[in-house]
């Protein structure tokens, strides 16, 4: 594994490291010396402070990094990294070789629920840089019933929070890539599945098998409705939504 964009000498300037940090999108780097051994790391809030202080662009990182820093080895156990990363202020840790102190890997907070989320192998060899460590972090997409935001989007699966508005309807629609698994979290409302419907509230739970005509309705006034959906499948995109009913004018079957 390469490490050029995360990994700077005492000997380098704080413009250097501005620009290494400017182009990694993660806030840090780690100190390195000549023979590759870890003895610091250095934060874009470390670099604020040094400026805050009086420091210049041209002064060089070993004025500046912290040399007061957590790391593991290379052979650590995942429960002590769970465990360190419960500090907040703990965002990244380097892993070293415990012959040598050289840096082998790193890994961020972000990097170990990417992880867990995509149910990889916990190895402190793995490649952390080139996890999509974004993989939970999703946009609120506004709908005309109400609003979603995806939790979780893996390969396998998708998880969601949806919320309808009082007297908001989803439209009748089938999924042919995907079944759905609903947990009501909070409200009143109509479940439509197939040609029966039931009432649903809170704690109730719902499946819907793939290529099965299916509608929620808030059936609430003023109170809006809160689901938990869990999509098993292949794929997930909205393309796959068939719709037979819908009271926004959105059919598309």
């Amino acid at each position: 594994m390469r490490f050029d964009l995360f990994t700077i000498k005492p000997s380098n300037t704080l413009l250097d490291a501005l620009k290494k940090i400017d182009k990694n999108k993660k806030g840090f780097l780690i100190v390195i010396n000549d023979d590759n051994k870890v003895i610091g790391t250095l934060t874009d809030g470390d670099l604020r402070r040094g400026f805050i202080n009086g420091q210049s662009t041209n002064e060089l990182v070993k004025n500046v990094f912290n040399k007061n820093f957590i790391k593991v080895c290379v052979n650590e156990d995942f429960g002590k990294i769970i465990e360190i990363f419960k500090n907040s202020k703990i965002q990244f840790l380097p892993i070293y070789d415990e012959e040598d102190n050289s840096l082998k890997n790193i890994i961020t907070k972000k990097n170990v629920h990417a992880l867990l989320l995509q149910n990889i192998k916990f190895d402190l060899n793995y490649d952390f840089l080139s996890i999509d460590d974004e993989i939970f972090e999703h946009e609120i997409y506004n709908r005309p019933w109400g609003f979603y935001k995806t939790t979780l989007l893996n390969p396998y699966s998708q998880s969601k929070i949806i919320c309808v508005n009082p007297r908001g309807e989803l439209s009748l629609q089938e999924h042919k890539r995907r079944e759905e698994y609903w947990v009501i979290i909070n409200g009143v409302g109509e479940v439509t599945i197939g040609e029966s419907k039931k009432k649903v509230e809170s704690g109730s739970f719902v499946y819907i098998p793939k290529g099965c005509k299916h509608r929620l309705v808030n059936t609430s006034d003023t109170l809006s409705l809160m689901v938990a959906e869990v999509q098993l499948g292949d794929y997930f995109g909205e393309d796959d939504i068939l719709r037979y009913e819908d009271k926004y004018g959105r059919i598309n079957c």
